[in-house]
């Protein structure tokens, strides 16, 4: 399975402009045919709170630049956008994209992070959101659901192989950053796709480490805090095989935490 991670700096609460970056980005390093291509939480915003200003419908002007891309690629993309919902809320979502233009897949981020009180500005999911990439069962989640094994168990019980966990993850805690992914692909037998942002908006600084975890817990890739598109592959029938040989998950007891 081949994955591009695009790690970029977003221009503050400026869709256009970081549109413009990605498709850049992407042409100047194409991903392989039918790669996954993963793109930060947010991307066309940064974090923001400012709802009025940052949050789109589903059929808004960046949601339409994604599946043109996903299409002009022949891609698979997944990707963080504020979606505006039928009744007026927000919702800070990852969206998976198909390679003919279709959304596959729709994530509402599950744990919103009351430090910077995105409660009361988005309104959290209720349930994982697993999609079919050629084959490969990917599931998204969104920056501080890091933080949750229980999202990552659910997943992995759905027969999740790939997690795509798109953040916006402070330097004052990429330790953090680093642990947890490690973490949750060690638990899950499974690889994570971690991408970050770099650069600063009004109330943090971000030095990426956008990476790739094996279900081994070994790293594939680490990004560093470059700017650019980072590519690497996912050896599927290895992973399974060590599933195989060594079954933790046939050892789980989903009864203790239901």
């Amino acid at each position: 399975m081949n994955i591009s991670l695009v790690q970029f700096a977003p221009v503050w609460e400026d869709a256009p402009a970081n549109c413009a970056q990605v498709e850049a980005l992407l042409a100047a390093a194409p991903p392989a045919p039918r790669a996954l291509v993963v793109l930060p939480e947010m991307f066309a915003t940064g974090f923001s709170m400012n709802v009025p200003r940052v949050a789109e419908p589903i059929d808004g002007p960046t949601v339409r630049f994604l599946k043109r891309l996903a299409v002009q690629h022949n891609a698979w993309l997944l990707a963080g956008v504020a979606v505006l919902q039928p009744d007026k809320s927000a919702c800070n979502e990852a969206l998976a994209v198909s390679p003919t233009g279709e959304i596959i897949s729709r994530y509402r981020k599950l744990f919103l992070f009351s430090y910077t009180n995105e409660p009361a500005h988005y309104r959290p999911g209720n349930q994982i959101a697993p999609f079919d990439c050629d084959g490969v069962r990917v599931s998204p989640v969104v920056c501080y659901d890091l933080r949750f094994p229980e999202a990552f168990r659910a997943a992995s019980l759905d027969a999740t192989e790939v997690f795509g966990v798109l953040a916006n993850w402070p330097d004052a805690r990429i330790d953090h950053w680093n642990t947890l992914i490690k973490a949750r692909a060690i638990e899950n037998q499974a690889a994570v796709v971690g991408v970050n942002r770099i650069g600063q908006d009004p109330t943090s600084a971000y030095s990426g480490q956008s990476q790739v975890i094996d279900a081994e817990g070994r790293t594939i890739l680490q990004a560093g805090e470059q700017r650019g598109v980072i590519t690497t592959n996912i050896d599927l029938s290895a992973q399974r095989a060590y599933r195989e040989r060594f079954g933790a998950l046939k050892d789980v007891r989903p009864a203790l935490f239901r």
